[in-house]
């Protein structure tokens, strides 16, 4: 079989390969002269910029793009009797609503299995990953300045990591997934370990290895079993087996809510085992945790943020935490979303253990970058937050959709009796309705999936603002590190009145992340996650979340506090064009969504 490549799919992946070997080749043939490093700066800003044009142009064009396809007669897609092959899955098939909002221009039709979807999931993720790039360029057009770090190998090894987010965000496969996630993570530790002769630099990126290598091994164990229980690396055509093999059960607890229509496709294999997919789905889990920095595997965050440099540290606060809930959520709606009953209580225990040891550590912090680590790690418990009421929302749309069958089909048993007076009794199905009641189950599974949307849309909306407002702080910490080398809390005491703008824009984020007016950004993304806790039954997660927001205004209010605190002491300014843009971009990003928190919430629908 020759397949068809779709390269307007692969346009923005691409731009930033191609922009990364000409950062290398330029670092190679450049004169070695002041003012060197901030010229690669300036291409590689430029390249981020334009994959960022090309990503709008395809956000405008609305179409959805897929390629490296397969077709559903391939890799044992199954088939419905009568030959009518199954496509789609019950999931969000990639996309935020669980619909194809355009025409497929790429190879394959509907009913193929594609490994890279350019829709509107990874879109909003491949944005969120450009801007923060181009942020974190800015930043590191500042920290390159000392000339203690290689240039050229820096800006390769972050166009690298910018390269494997966007593949993340589109990709439908394990492989895919696996091999993107490495491509962000491995620059990574490479980029910290670049800040040589710095002891706490290296100590960071060997902590930094060693967890990305056991989080590696514990997610591949969890893979091959997945791919072993079903036979598909595909996303979706995991989610079939899953369904064709058992149907969509909720849980085994007790009262657990299970379809009583039968799915039984011809030919399709003996139903999965469910001890086998649940060590499966708890390594995956844990794979991810570590990447996300999630409780009990958040031990590494704060250590690896304080001795990386602070453009890395930003990265890993944004960039990094991105591309892992992007993979998460893919594997857990997309591919898992019959095993919910399994995963969802795992992830509402996580989400409430990460929100409140985030912020219990971040309390006791003292250094700024430390501060700001900890409180990335409480961030990922309120991102994690609404996938953990996925099972609830889904079972209840389900159930809406049988009693909706039920209905329909009492009310054509009474026509059909109406209709048969005095006439012998008839079955009210008929001889062959079995497939009829099978397909029934596959549009059940269908419509079920269409209230996965809000809660995963809540997770990813939470994330983009505080993606904005994180940001901004480290920012403002990279600015202030110039100055004072220890960066501890404390040396932003009368920072107002040394320096007014790093204050007030230090602030203004600090108040977001706390949720607080004028921080309006931040108050809406909190609202935006605890509705769907409550809408989805989870009232004890949304007293956990609200009383961990009540212990992050501490330390949030304490460090604003100490910003307007008079000190003794001459002005001292610091000045770093670079730093100073980012910042201005970082602030003005977190005000737009501060008085128009609709451009993000429309983006995820």
């Amino acid at each position: 079989m020759i397949q068809s490549i779709d390269y307007a799919a692969l346009a923005v992946p691409l731009i930033l390969t191609l922009l990364a070997g000409l950062v290398l080749v330029l670092d190679a043939f450049l004169p070695d002269r002041p003012g060197g490093g901030r010229l690669l700066g300036l291409v590689t800003l430029g390249g981020v910029l334009a994959a960022l044009a090309v990503l709008a142009a395809q956000a405008v064009a609305g179409v959805e793009r897929r390629t490296f396809c397969v077709p559903a007669s391939l890799e044992g897609g199954r088939t419905l009797e009568g030959g009518r092959a199954l496509a789609g899955g019950p999931a969000l098939t990639g996309g935020l609503s669980g619909r194809v909002p355009g025409p497929v221009l790429a190879s394959g039709s509907a009913s193929a299995s594609c490994s890279f979807v350019v829709d509107r999931f990874t879109l909003i993720f491949a944005a969120l990953v450009l801007v923060a790039g181009a942020i974190v360029v800015l930043l590191s057009m500042g920290e390159l300045a000392g000339g203690r770090i290689p240039v050229g190998e820096w800006y390769f090894l972050l166009l690298s990591t910018l390269v494997g987010a966007i593949l993340l965000a589109a990709s439908r496969d394990l492989i895919m997934l696996v091999v993107s996630l490495e491509l962000v993570s491995l620059p990574v530790f490479a980029l910290t370990a670049l800040k040589r002769y710095d002891g706490r630099a290296s100590e960071a990126a060997l902590k930094l290895f060693l967890v990305s290598v056991v989080s590696t091994a514990i997610m591949l164990f969890g893979v091959s079993l997945l791919y072993g229980i079903t036979g598909s690396v595909h996303l979706d055509r995991i989610a079939e087996s899953y369904e064709a093999g058992r149907g969509l059960t909720f849980g085994g607890a007790a009262g657990a809510y299970t379809s009583t229509l039968d799915i039984s496709f011809a030919g399709a294999a003996s139903s999965p085992g469910s001890a086998v997919t649940t060590v499966a789905v708890v390594l995956v889990l844990a794979g991810f945790a570590f990447k996300i920095a999630a409780v009990p595997f958040h031990f590494w965050a704060g250590d690896v943020y304080q001795g990386a440099p602070i453009p890395v540290a930003a990265l890993l606060s944004v960039i990094s935490k991105a591309a892992g809930f992007a993979g998460l959520i893919l594997i857990l709606t997309t591919a898992l979303p019959s095993q919910a009953g399994v995963w969802a209580p795992v992830v509402a225990v996580i989400a409430a253990l990460t929100m409140t040891v985030g912020n219990v550590l971040a309390m006791r912090q003292r250094n700024a970058v430390r501060l700001l680590a900890w409180s990335s790690v409480a961030q990922s418990g309120y991102i994690l937050a609404p996938l953990a009421v996925f099972a609830n929302v889904v079972q209840r749309a389900h159930a809406r959709v049988v009693v909706e069958h039920q209905v329909e089909t009492a009310r054509e048993a009474v026509l059909n009796v109406s209709r048969s007076v005095a006439r012998p009794a008839v079955s009210l199905l008929p001889a062959d309705a079995g497939p009829l009641v099978r397909a029934t189950n596959v549009e059940l599974s269908r419509t079920a999936g269409v209230a996965i949307g809000p809660v995963a849309n809540a997770s990813i909306a939470y994330l983009v603002f505080y993606a904005a407002m994180n940001l901004a702080a480290f920012a403002v910490v990279m600015l202030i590190s110039r100055e004072r080398q220890r960066n501890e809390v404390d040396d932003y005491r009368g920072l107002a009145f040394r320096s007014p703008g790093a204050a007030l824009a230090l602030a203004f984020s600090l108040i977001c992340l706390a949720g607080l007016p004028p921080g309006l950004s931040g108050l809406f993304a909190k609202v935006v996650v605890f509705r769907e806790i409550v809408d989805g039954g989870l009232g004890w997660l949304a007293v956990v979340m609200a009383v961990n927001t009540v212990i992050g205004l501490y330390y949030y209010i304490a460090w604003t506090a100490k910003l307007f605190t008079p000190l003794p002491g001459g002005e001292s300014r610091t000045r770093s064009g670079p730093v100073v843009v980012a910042i201005g971009v970082a602030i003005l990003i977190t005000v737009v969504f501060s008085v128009a928190p609709q451009v993000v919430l429309s983006a995820v629908g």
